[in-house]
């Protein structure tokens, strides 16, 4: 026997039909239905007043929301939106031309992300799988200058055709963006002058995190390159993450997703107009901007310079005693025990510094642990996986005193 569908609205109606025939009470119509006294009561005067149109389902949702936010507010958290598109609602405030009272009603972060879904301003983003990070004794970002990241944003094309790769430097502590610069070439030559720039304005670091791009870094011993070899000579410790890893540097990353936003799509006309894009975002970002992991404050507020200031004289690295001191030649060879031996062609006219260790002869660029050495053989070994100096962190400060 097949079921037997009803709906609400057709047995209000039959109760209604049987209440007209007067041959039932309404307390044995009630009882019949399975519903109380004044519950029928109601669908009979609905049906009444309205007719059968009086027996549909009505809405429960209040008339009044006393709660609500005024409207006169919401339109002023779009509008704050539409200032600053790539603003999150923790970051939106009033703009300036807003109402006094419109700043005191100011809603909550929750609410004015509610009021950005509601008018399609946000795009809900596809959630991730990340990797768990890599450890490795990188110094703490807890200061100003403690540790700077550097890296170059993928490179674009202007209107005219022209490559531009953005070079980017920050102060990890502070998220002070120090430098956005479009270069022609991502190499040495090109590089160095702008670091020297941003060493004379700013001061210098303790460390500076890249990745093991060039010319933060090479293959060869120590993963030095001349950048670094530079940056060692400076007193810097060059910090590269674990290839693959970006979110090891993820608060670089972050200013790149927000620089993309922000200036690089679409890309502008010419190098020159993307550089003026590139300083006004600079000028914003430190200055008006508010950071969330600030506490909603922008890096210029926070940011101090480096009481470490930059020479215009650079010489060579000293060692401490008993420590033998190799020049490296020409050729990127040093002279050891009546032979030559390979370092690397970044050191050229540097000086290594070579002391006992218990699995061989260690040689160093300052607190950089280049390889070891062994009789007889024309090159250096690479560090076996159980030598100290992949556990033990020694800065600059160290092989210094």
């Amino acid at each position: 026997m097949p079921w037997k569908e009803t709906c609400a609205v057709k047995e209000r109606l039959q109760l209604v039909s049987l209440y007209e025939t007067g041959k039932y009470t309404v307390t044995e119509l009630a009882e019949h239905f399975e519903v109380s006294r004044k519950t029928a009561h109601k669908w009979l005067g609905r049906f009444a007043d309205e007719g059968i149109a009086g027996l549909d389902e009505r809405s429960r949702a209040p008339h009044r929301h006393p709660g609500a936010t005024p409207a006169e507010v919401v339109l002023a958290v779009v509008r704050a939106k539409q200032a600053h598109p790539t603003w999150g609602p923790a970051k939106l405030t009033p703009c300036p031309e807003e109402a006094p009272e419109i700043a005191r009603a100011w809603p909550a972060v929750s609410t004015r992300g509610r009021i950005l879904g509601l008018h399609g301003l946000v795009a809900r983003r596809k959630r991730r799988r990340r990797t768990s990070p890599w450890f490795q004794p990188f110094l703490g970002a807890d200061h100003p200058n403690g540790v700077w990241c550097a890296d170059f944003k993928g490179w674009i094309r202007t209107g005219d055709g022209t490559r531009c790769d953005p070079l980017t430097i920050s102060d990890a502590c502070t998220r002070m963006l120090l430098c956005c610069e479009i270069l022609t070439k991502p190499d040495y030559a090109h590089v160095r002058p702008v670091f020297e720039r941003v060493f004379r304005e700013y001061g210098l670091p303790l460390a500076i995190r890249t990745d093991n791009g060039s010319p933060f870094a090479s293959v060869g011993a120590g993963g030095l390159s001349s950048l670094s070899v530079w940056w060692v000579k400076l007193g810097i410790m060059p910090e590269r993450i674990q290839p693959g890893h970006p979110e090891q540097n993820g608060r670089h990353e972050r200013l790149h997703r927000t620089l993309k936003q922000e200036v690089m799509n679409p890309p502008a006309a010419t190098p020159q107009t993307q550089q003026e894009r590139c300083n006004s975002f600079l000028s914003a970002y430190n200055t008006v901007r508010p950071h969330e992991a600030l506490g909603q404050v922008t890096p210029a507020s926070l940011y101090v310079l480096s009481p470490r200031r930059y020479p215009e004289r650079l010489g060579d690295i000293e060692y401490p005693p008993l420590t033998e001191v190799r020049r490296v030649r020409s050729n990127g060879q040093i002279k050891w025990r009546g032979g030559l031996v390979f370092v690397s062609e970044a050191l050229v006219g540097e000086l290594v510094g070579i002391t006992e260790d218990k699995d061989g002869w260690l040689v160093a660029f300052g607190p950089i642990p280049l390889g070891l050495l062994y009789p007889h053989r024309s090159s250096l070994s690479p560090l076996p996986p159980t030598h100290p100096s992949h556990h033990h962190r020694r800065t600059v400060t160290d092989v210094f005193s």
